[in-house]
């Protein structure tokens, strides 16, 4: 090819100038890349996301989100609602790093309460419902809170309620070498640093500090027992810096699922009883008026609740369930590796083209989408976000977790877990025990929730599928396995990073820098052939090695 004459050739210091000549930005904005009459229905794997400019570090990045009406996250990561994926030790865990799990409701109100308790005990600022024992309390008492609850630092009272003067604590040195049936007055520790009733939070963790006690009592003037601060908490608050917390009860934010039929609003009772913050209504197809009543009366119930409402795919859906009062929207049908509704039912959306849809209207009613399903990787998260979602909610990314519930077993020589759709008939099936019942780590099951007798409840598959009634129940989902992933504390680290290097390539410092990006078309799209799918993947290789972080 001949050398361009001199004539025809632009000074390098006119290349950022001659951009203007240009009609627009190179690639798509997004409304070109998600016009379906041009290009269908996407996946996320059918486009990508141009480079911008890199003038700041990844670690600028800010990933907080809003993912409903008044929450707000450090990082947009949320657990599937499925009894293979969300139960104490995820939904703890999760919030630790900075998102949330919500809890599974295909087991009994009691054991799903229970589990949500544990939660909002697991980390707090002033312990306004401590528990509290009296000095005619036994020793059994106290490892039963352990076995439950996960501690057994417990103040002590005269009557053993909350208000009653303070008489001693226990600690779980105290109980080491004790009998089961010891009274707890006959060993309490009764030389006791207390703060007074008013004392700020700074302070009271002030004097937690320098008094080298593991629970500082906060007492009003006539030495009664009004709330409690405990040292854990403290390192806590330094070991977990992101962790998603109610500003006003310090306490780990605690989301759980319910379904629509008239029994879930005697559990969602139970729910809100332990300390319940969101709600999920858990139904493949939200656009109903189960959904719609159900939206209506949990805000006429308990107004202070958040309730998160779907799933949808449409903005006719998603208008419907933001009228009768919801406070964030699931967006997904049949995009999980599980599910197979779009095969099966004919009825879904791929899910880029469905984020966008609802996001785009949703937004202008100022109500969060969460998308639901599909997230196989960090730049599927990325994907999401850009659409418009403002967290995304994962179920196969997590299974396979320690965290997650259920024992590892070898397949095929490696290391895995079970992992169902809520469609698959196994789910489906009434014949599992509660959750309570079954032993620690399996599926239905926490170290942390009461060990209650057997008790029969509506299987949350059937009415996620209105199938309850049917006499032949159609699977739409499978169930499987996943490799073992580690535990989230390792894993959901990896994400967020992940999470803001693609950002920083992308040249934005927040996920409402990016949105606002796509939004005014500075933000730029490609799509992608099937071509260019095998090019951005490893190819050519005899064989190799993919690890995702270290």
């Amino acid at each position: 090819m001949p050398a361009p004459s001199k004539a025809t050739v632009l000074s390098s210091s006119d290349a950022v100038a001659h951009l203007a000549s240009y009609q627009c930005l190179d690639g798509l904005s997004v409304k070109d890349l998600m016009d379906s009459r041009v290009h269908g229905g996407l996946t996320y794997n059918d486009f990508l996301m141009l480079p911008g400019k890199i003038d700041f570090p990844a670690s600028d990045v800010i990933t907080d989100t809003r993912i409903t009406r008044n929450v707000v996250l450090k990082t947009p990561f949320m657990s599937s609602p499925m009894d293979t994926v969300t139960e104490t030790d995820m939904a703890i865990s999760l919030a630790l790093l900075g998102g949330i799990g919500v809890i599974h409701h295909n087991q009994s109100p009691e054991s799903q309460a229970a589990m949500v308790r544990a939660v909002k005990r697991h980390e707090n600022g002033f312990i306004a419902d401590p528990v509290v024992f009296s000095p005619n309390h036994t020793v059994a008492d106290v490892l039963d809170i352990k076995a439950r609850l996960g501690f057994c630092g417990i103040p002590i009272t005269e009557t053993g309620c909350l208000g009653a003067k303070l008489v001693g604590v226990v600690t779980s040195r105290d109980v080491q070498f004790e009998s089961p049936e010891t009274l707890l007055g006959e060993f309490m520790t009764t030389s006791l640093v207390t703060a007074p009733q008013g004392v700020t939070l700074a302070e009271a963790n002030q004097i937690l500090r320098s008094s080298k006690k593991g629970k500082l009592p906060i007492v009003d003037d006539q030495g009664r027992l009004t709330s409690l601060l405990a040292r854990s908490d403290l390192l806590k608050n330094q070991n977990y810096p992101l962790a998603s917390k109610n500003p006003n009860s310090k306490q780990l934010y605690a989301a759980a699922a319910v379904g629509t039929r008239p029994s879930d609003r005697e559990r969602l009772k139970l729910l809100v009883e332990a300390g319940l913050d969101i709600v999920v209504l858990d139904s493949s197809q939200g656009n109903s008026v189960f959904q719609i009543d159900m939206i209506q009366w949990i805000k006429q119930t308990f107004p202070k609740l958040e309730v998160i409402a779907g799933n949808v795919v449409t903005r006719e859906q998603a208008a419907n369930l933001i009228a009768a009062g919801a406070d964030a929207l699931r967006v997904g049908m049949g995009s999980g590796s599980i599910c197979i509704t779009q095969e099966v039912m004919a009825v879904g959306r791929p899910q880029a083209t469905a984020v966008f849809a609802v996001a785009e209207f949703a937004s202008k009613f100022g109500i969060p989408v969460i998308a639901d399903g599909g997230i196989s990787n960090v730049g599927h998260i990325v994907k999401a976000l850009s659409l418009g979602a403002s967290a995304v909610m994962m179920g196969g990314l997590l299974a396979g977790t320690t965290e997650a519930p259920g024992e590892y077993f070898y397949h095929d020589g490696k290391r895995v877990k079970s992992y169902r759709g809520m469609g698959s008939l196994e789910a489906m099936e009434q014949g599992r025990p509660s959750a309570s019942d079954q032993a620690n780590g399996k599926p239905g099951s926490t170290k942390h929730a009461p060990r209650l007798s057997s008790k029969s409840h509506e299987n949350a598959a059937t009415t996620r599928y209105f199938s309850e009634s049917s006499a032949v129940k159609v699977a739409q989902g499978v169930s499987g396995d996943v490799q073992d992933k580690g535990s989230v504390t390792a894993f959901v680290p990896y994400l967020h990073v992940g999470v803001q290097h693609s950002l920083q390539d992308i040249g934005v410092r927040s996920v409402s820098e990016l949105q606002a990006g796509v939004k005014e078309g500075r933000v730029r799209f490609e799509i992608r052939t099937p071509s260019a799918q095998v090019e951005g993947g490893v190819h050519g290789l005899h064989s190799y090695t993919k690890r995702l972080y270290a």
